[in-house]
């Protein structure tokens, strides 16, 4: 059993020896990508859900 979870561990520390691991800058600009999409994709469905209950409110008035 021992032996097992030692060569799990040696293969998991050489698969990770392999990854191509990102810049400081490269995860900067992708979070902050990340973070733009996600408030202009918030004010887009907040845009829709507004006209959505507005037309409610006409129609149940």
């Amino acid at each position: 059993m021992a032996n097992k979870v030692k060569s799990f561990l040696y293969s998991v520390r050489a698969e990770l020896k392999k990854v191509s691991w990102p810049t400081r800058s490269e995860i900067i600009k992708s979070t902050i990508i990340a973070l733009v999409a996600i408030i202009v994709f918030s004010i887009i469905i907040g845009g829709i859900d507004v006209v959505f209950l507005q037309i409610l409110r006409i129609f149940l008035g």
